[in-house]
């Protein structure tokens, strides 16, 4: 997550998503993770974070005033209809059935309430995929979204199945990354340990591109699906 630091839009993402959240009333979110979202946003109601980890939700009861629970996504354990909010921020892309946890964000919605779904595009830091051939991985797109296809693309229509008035807006970002350190460190959380030969050749494109351009930009393509329950 430490790459996402050289991201050159001066608001970050955090900062953009809160403006435009739901945050009164009964508020939920799903795949909370460390719950970053709720040191840097404050909510007006009741907030209830659920992650499916178990040290993600040790994280998130540093949150203040949050219940926090453990749970599937595709199995929350509430009743129908009590919440105001559902809030899944780049969560979705992680599920093997993405549409079961859409079915339940509108279950546990009351009519009226709103939904904030965020989800990356397919050329998503494409620019680290042309990478994969450099070591030897050449697969190495197919790993960062290997899950499911959930993307900026399909997600409106999957979102729509369940819900009314789906508008979708992109946060205008991309990194530009000074050094090859942080992109190697990022290409290895994803992939594993690299060999010394990978980590040279990877090294070596990276800063041939520093040294071209100036910086290693990546390109980023994040958007925010917001809709509304239904009345019925």
């Amino acid at each position: 997550m430490a790459l996402h630091s050289y991201g050159t839009n001066p608001q970050s993402w955090f900062a953009w998503l809160g403006e435009r959240l739901p945050l009164g009333g009964d508020v939920l979110e799903v795949g909370a993770g460390t719950g970053e979202l709720w040191h840097r946003v404050s909510h007006r109601g009741r907030l209830t974070l659920t992650d499916f980890s178990p040290a993600m939700c040790e994280r998130l009861r540093e949150v203040p005033d949050a219940r926090v629970l453990r749970c599937d996504a595709t199995h929350l354990p509430f009743r129908a209809g009590v919440t105001d909010a559902v809030i899944a921020n780049c969560m979705l892309y992680h599920l093997d059935d993405p549409d079961a946890a859409l079915r339940e964000f509108a279950r546990v919605l009351r009519p009226g309430g709103r939904l904030a779904v965020a989800v990356n595009g397919r050329d998503h830091m494409a620019e680290l995929n042309t990478l994969g051939p450099v070591i030897g991985c050449p697969d190495l797109a197919v790993r960062f979204h290997d899950r499911n296809d959930v993307t900026a693309e399909t997600t409106p229509a999957r979102v729509a199945a369940h819900f009314t008035d789906v508008t979708v807006e992109r946060y205008p970002d991309e990194l530009a990354v000074p050094a090859a350190e942080p992109i190697l460190a990022y290409i290895t959380s994803m992939i594993g340990p690299l060999t010394a030969a990978q980590e040279s050749a990877g090294r070596a494109a990276i800063e041939a591109r520093i040294d071209a351009e100036g910086t290693f930009r990546v390109r980023k393509h994040t958007v925010l699906i917001s809709a509304t329950r239904g009345p019925h």
